[in-house]
């Protein structure tokens, strides 16, 4: 066990509190209402165990409390990981208040998963995307990687919708993006015709793009003479590059927060970061668990409502529940 003479006795579930009292200084309320839905797992095992001081927690405390939550809740490998992340998040915090040992936040046990667990479960969380847009907007404002983040989150828009986008596309003064199927023209939307549509956009990206635009973007045109929206010196910027924009930014290391797994390696690629479909994914959760009509939701992502909640809809169970029962309450 660790030295915490130098630490500050406090109960686990005051400091849990405490902790969600802190995010509700800087965070909305759907990320306070995830860290609440998370740490209270940690919370009820201390409870459980006669855990009654943060300051005697140990690294075996963690993994006994990992294979509990595994145990208990019959989780898969992601959800497993967003809990362990989350409590990772929670004990840094509390070494801040001298609760815990400073280090023992590195001692908590996070899933590795495989490319292919990755890209079918993977998802950007509310919290995280929070973070990354915070840090772009703090010092990378406007840029392209600050441009395509902010555009992804906000409209949950295909990786081939975002790339096929041209200046004229885009009504910052009006506040929307027309996307538009261009077979001929070398851009293509997923769903053909059917997935043309305006999207809407909000004035925070509109006044990204604007600035984007008048001070970042390469004044490029495509191999059709067209105009687009994302360029690189060669012209329309490819979906790979795009990728790799996402892939860089969502990193943690990238805004120099705990990155776990990452071997800082510039020449390998941080297994923390996340692809543009998770962004999709996280954006869509987002936007259906600020209480988003599933109907709205499924025509602005241009996704039928049996494949939204199949394959894109990731809340947890609590969630639906605490937003059934709001509903209930207003009746």
């Amino acid at each position: 066990m660790s030295d915490n003479h130098d630490l500050d006795p406090i109960d686990p579930s005051t400091a849990r509190e405490l902790f969600l009292d802190h995010k509700a200084t800087h965070c909305t309320e759907k990320t306070v209402r995830s860290h609440k839905y998370r740490s209270k797992h940690f919370s009820t095992w201390c409870d459980e165990n006669g855990i009654d001081n943060m300051n005697d927690l140990s690294g075996r405390d963690l993994h006994k409390f990992r294979l509990w939550h595994m145990e208990e809740h019959d989780i898969n490998k992601m959800s497993l990981r967003h809990q362990m992340c989350s409590l990772r998040v929670f004990l840094k915090w509390a070494a801040s208040i001298e609760a815990v040992p400073p280090n023992l936040y590195d001692k908590v046990m996070v899933p590795t998963l495989s490319p292919g667990q990755r890209q079918r479960d993977d998802m950007l969380e509310a919290d995280a995307a929070e973070a990354v847009l915070e840090h772009l907007w703090k010092f990378h404002f406007a840029s392209r990687e600050h441009a395509i983040i902010a555009l992804l989150w906000e409209t949950g828009i295909r990786l081939g919708a975002a790339n096929s986008i041209d200046l004229s596309d885009v009504n910052v003064d009006d506040g929307y993006i027309r996307l538009v199927h261009r077979p001929e023209e070398g851009t293509t939307l997923k769903n053909g015709k059917s997935g043309e549509r305006p999207v809407a956009i909000t004035d925070e990206l509109a006044e990204v793009l604007r600035a984007f635009v008048e001070h970042d973007r390469a004044d490029e045109v495509d191999d059709y003479g067209r105009e687009p929206l994302f360029t690189s010196c060669y012209g329309r910027l490819s979906r790979t590059g795009i990728r790799r924009a996402v892939y860089k930014t969502t990193a943690p290391c990238f805004r120099d927060a705990p990155c776990p797994g990452c071997e800082d390696d510039s020449d390998t690629p941080c297994p923390e970061s996340v692809s543009p479909h998770a962004i999709r994914r996280g954006s869509i959760t987002h936007f259906l668990t600020e209480d988003v009509p599933t109907e709205v939701v499924s025509d602005r992502m241009n996704v039928s409502r049996d494949v939204l909640e199949q394959h894109y809809d990731r809340r947890s169970e609590e969630v639906k529940l605490e937003q059934r029962r709001g509903y209930l309450e207003n009746i």
